[in-house]
C-alpha cells in the first residue's frame, strides 16, 4: 500500500532557533510550523498528531512559513474530512502543541507511547508542554491504545520507537510511490538532519534537537531515523507549509 502525505499547518510558534539545533543558531529569530499529517491512502482516515486547538492565523506568521494556516476543522475540509471521520490518531509525542484536538476525534483509536502517556499524568518540572486535560477526554472513552514499542498500525504505515525529544517519542514510518517517508518523533527541522558545512566540519552528522533527553541518545537516535528512510520529514521543518503533498 502506498501513501500520500498531507502536511498540513494548524498552528505555529515564534521563538529562538536555538530551541529546534542543539547547541547552534542561538539568537536568531525562527517561525516553525505545527503540522497534523494526514496519511491518505488504504480504508482508514489516519491523522498524525493533530496541531493547535486555536492556533493564530496572522499574515505575518503565513508569509514566514510560506503557507496558510488552519483551524483543525478548515485543515480536515481540504480534504473533505471532519473531525469524527478520522479512523486513527497516531502520536509522535504528546506535548500540547500536537494534541489538542484530539477530543474532537471521537470515533478514532489514538495511538500513543506508554512513555508519553506517564508524562502527561506526571510531567516533570521542566517539561511544561504536557497537559493532561487535552487527552482526558479520549481516555474516558477508551480511544488510547498504548504503545511500547516497534509496531505496525495498518499494512504501510508503522511506528519506531525514537526517544530523542522526548522519552516516549514515535517516528512514523509509512510506504509512498517514492520510499519510505519518515515523520519524526522528535521536534526538529531539516537543519537538524542535514546540518550545513560548518557542523559536519565537526564531525557531526546531525544536530540533536535543542529540547532532548540526552544530547548523546538522541545523536544516535537520529542517525537510526536517516537509516529507515527514503524521505525525511522533521516534525516543523518549513518547506512543508508550501507542499499540499508528499510525495508530490
Amino acid at each position: 500500500m502506498a501513501f500520500v502525505i498531507h502536511p498540513i499547518v494548524m498552528g505555529s510558534k515564534v521563538f529562538d532557533k536555538g530551541m529546534m539545533t542543539y547547541q547552534q543558531g542561538y539568537g536568531t529569530p525562527y517561525v516553525i510550523p505545527i503540522y497534523c499529517w494526514y496519511l491518505e491512502g488504504g480504508d482508514k482516515k489516519i491523522l498524525v498528531d493533530t496541531g493547535e486547538m486555536r492556533p493564530i492565523q496572522s499574515e505575518e506568521r503565513e508569509k514566514a512559513l510560506g503557507g496558510r494556516i488552519y483551524t483543525f476543522e478548515q485543515g480536515l475540509a481540504l480534504y473533505g474530512l471532519k473531525p469524527e471521520d478520522i479512523d486513527i490518531v497516531i502520536h509522535t509525542h504528546l506535548h500540547n502543541d500536537h494534541c489538542e484536538n484530539d477530543a474532537l476525534c471521537v470515533n478514532a483509536k489514538i495511538y500513543v507511547h506508554e512513555a508519553e502517556l506517564a508524562a502527561i499524568h506526571n510531567p516533570h518540572p521542566l517539561d511544561y508542554r504536557y497537559l493532561e486535560d487535552y487527552i482526558l477526554e479520549p481516555e474516558e472513552n477508551g480511544q488510547i491504545v498504548p504503545v511500547t514499542g516497534d509496531m505496525e498500525i495498518v499494512p504501510g504505515v508503522r511506528v519506531a520507537h525514537t526517544p530523542a525529544h522526548t522519552r516516549g517519542g514515535l517516528t512514523v514510518l509509512v510506504d509512498t510511490a517514492k520510499g519510505v517517508a519518515a515523520i519524526t518523533g522528535f521536534c526538529v527541522i531539516m537543519e537538524n538532519l542535514e546540518p550545513p558545512k560548518a557542523v559536519r566540519a565537526m564531525e557531526m552528522e546531525v544536530i540533536p534537537p535543542g529540547t532532548c533527553t540526552s544530547p548523546q541518545e538522541a545523536y544516535d537516535t537520529m542517525l537510526r531515523v536517516k537509516a529507515m528512510a527514503d524521505i525525511l520529514l522533521p516534525l516543523h521543518e518549513p518547506r512543508f507549509a508550501a507542499m499540499p503533498s508528499i510525495p508530490e
